[in-house]
């Protein structure tokens, strides 16, 4: 009987715990760095319950390690080192030149970052060769779209193995040719969120339209077809004439929405701060979070029985 297959994971927060969710179900074991033990047992309660709507078993969930220290797992049985820690460049550094010198070289270390650039976070390292970036997106095990990004030091060779493993999980791998800022989908994802804060701004909509607007009219084909399908489906000179009569008048400031600005400044961050662009009591997020899960859900179903 063939070893079980092993994965490194460093930070146990909400894509953490996904992550390792999506080895788990796969069939693999999952050695994960949290350093504060305090968060262990929540750690473990969210990896069984992805594990569960992922129509795994649970009880995959005792095929994971948690340890305290990024010294303590046997990195040399790993097939891949996953770095999902918070957001913060200089974090992401030091949490890279210590992988450095405790992985072996021939092991993919990739980030989970959804910004900064792999080239800035492991580009003066001596293995920067095998360092990648693996782009998950919230909640990491429900969404089934992974980026696997090549920097500009990156053997070609260690996104393919990359690739390959997620594609082995069930992920729906986008290889992403150039390291830029924002990758690909959150490129996409941000021309399009410029111009929902614009409209606001200019008073064109309120969030509640602007959310409207996206969720059922062109959002809602995109679950059937990406836009670039649904346009050549359309026809594409509909599109070219649509775009020179909208495109002049599309925001293209190179700054923040000047409404989003306020808000951040206000403390007005959503349900983290109790107020957004609207109220967030306790039980309007929890509602909210539940039927935004569970029509992810449903669309992941769907989806499966489709192809």
């Amino acid at each position: 009987m063939s070893a079980q297959r092993h994965a490194v994971i460093l930070g146990m927060g909400l894509m953490g715990c996904d992550i390792a969710a999506i080895f788990l179900a796969g069939g693999w074991r999952v050695s994960a760095v949290e350093t504060n033990r305090v968060r262990w047992p929540d750690a473990e309660a969210r990896v069984r319950s992805s594990i569960g709507q992922l129509d795994g078993n649970p009880d995959d969930a005792a095929h994971l390690t948690l340890v305290d220290a990024m010294e303590a797992p046997d990195y040399a049985s790993a097939e891949i080192v996953v770095e999902a820690v918070p957001e913060r460049l200089a974090l992401k550094q030091e949490v890279f030149a210590r992988l450095d010198t405790l992985v072996p070289e021939h092991i993919p270390v990739v980030s989970n970052a959804s910004g900064y650039r792999i080239t800035d976070i492991a580009g003066g390292l001596a293995t920067r060769a095998r360092c990648a970036n693996l782009h998950f997106f919230l909640p990491a095990h429900l969404v089934p779209g992974v980026e696997v990004v090549q920097g500009e030091y990156t053997d070609p060779a260690v996104c393919d193995a990359v690739a390959a493993i997620m594609d082995g999980l069930g992920r729906k791998v986008i290889r992403v040719a150039r390291d830029v800022p924002g990758f690909l989908a959150n490129r996409i994802q941000h021309a399009l969120m410029r111009e929902a804060f614009a409209v606001i701004d200019q008073g064109l909509a309120t969030a509640e339209d602007v959310d409207r607007a996206v969720q059922y009219c062109f959002g809602f084909r995109y679950l059937a077809a990406g836009p670039i399908l649904q346009k050549e489906l359309a026809g594409l000179e509909t599109q070219l004439e649509a775009g020179r009569t909208i495109y002049p008048s599309l925001c293209n400031s190179p700054d923040p929405s000047p409404t989003l600005a306020r808000l951040v400044a206000e403390n007005r961050l959503g349900p983290k701060t109790g107020r957004g662009f609207r109220d967030w009591p306790p039980e309007v997020t929890a509602r909210a979070r539940e039927r935004y899960e569970s029509a992810l859900l449903a669309t992941v179903r769907m989806m499966r029985e489709q192809e």
